[in-house]
């Protein structure tokens, strides 16, 4: 015969998610529609902006001119704008620099920061210790304007491409990020490669590196980001237009809303002008392919990369 245990005293049965609606569960069908209409609100507010960016720069003139300002979807869309702003001028060379100090920039801090990462897991390498205490006092100690300023001109580095990428090549937060899983890779691992005769090299490269794709892969799209989205050192240290990163004519002519001449665009002889609305929107739009692009193929990587090193124990 089978008998039921008394309920212990004071013990309660499953608790009831709190609604925000009254006499609504989170699960309930009313309660997912408030809570999808409110997505799609938001998604519509994102959405939007880039939607009328887009539109803008595929519109001609008179439809700027119709709806005056931005057009949200072009009855007749035109690449005029793109045309005149890629086959020559000021906004096809930004591009061409922007590309190369991003590729070459991203490199060198990749190449850099894994070395200094790697050197820095390695307990008992060669000033380990002071290396390290200096990298974190980087982070709390950020040199101002005018020194950072005196430091470049006095390497000689004032109008050169490489003032806008020696400055910034190693970032303290992502050598640390590198160094913490590096310092995951199991100890036996490392030791067995030792034994049979591997350098620090070919430890790095053949065991390391292969295991750390993600956070290679997320450093590498933190620094891609920062070098293309970099305007700041180009407007301090680059006196010469035809040398600006596409940030920078970005915000010469978006942001702060200068016009764009004939001689800084390339058109058909006896055409006329993109409107302004159109070659700013496209420049915009120009600005931020690449890094949408290449975002997806990295996104996978993105919270594992990210939450390496946060959570110990």
């Amino acid at each position: 015969m089978t008998t039921l245990s008394p309920a212990r005293p004071g013990r309660r049965g499953p608790r009831r998610a709190y609604s925000a609606v009254p006499g609504e569960t989170p699960g309930s069908l009313p309660w997912r529609s408030v809570k999808s209409l409110i997505l799609l609100l938001c998604v519509i507010l994102v959405v939007l902006p880039f939607v009328a960016i887009v539109s803008t720069s595929l519109a001609d003139s008179a439809e700027v001119t119709k709806a005056g300002g931005y057009v949200l979807w072009p009855d007749h869309p035109t690449l005029t704008a793109y045309q005149a702003l890629l086959n020559g001028g000021i906004v096809s060379k930004a591009m061409l620099v922007s590309v190369g100090i991003t590729v070459v920039g991203t490199a060198l801090s990749l190449v850099s920061s894994i070395m200094l990462a790697y050197g820095l897991s390695r307990p008992g390498s060669f000033g380990h210790k002071p290396v390290l205490l200096m990298l974190l006092m980087s982070m709390l100690f950020v040199p101002g304007v005018i020194p950072s300023y005196l430091m470049v001109k006095q390497l000689g580095l004032i109008n050169s491409y490489w003032s806008l990428i020696l400055p910034t090549m190693i970032n303290a937060f992502n050598v640390i990020v590198l160094r913490s899983f590096f310092m995951s890779v199991p100890k036996e691992l490392i030791d067995s490669a030792r034994i049979d005769g591997a350098s620090e090299l070919n430890i790095l490269t053949r065991i390391v590196l292969p295991l750390s794709k993600a956070s290679v892969a997320v450093i590498g799209l933190f620094y891609a980001v920062t070098y293309w989205n970099a305007f700041f050192n180009a407007l301090l240290y680059i006196n010469d237009a035809s040398k600006w990163p596409m940030q920078l004519v970005l915000r010469t002519y978006v942001v702060n809303n200068a016009a764009l001449s004939g001689g800084q665009v390339d058109v058909a002889a006896g055409a006329p002008l993109p409107p302004a609305q159109s070659l700013q929107a496209a420049i915009l739009v120009l600005s931020i392919v690449p890094i949408v692009v290449i975002y997806p193929f990295l996104q996978r990587h993105m919270n594992k990369g990210v939450m390496i090193g946060a959570v110990k124990g």
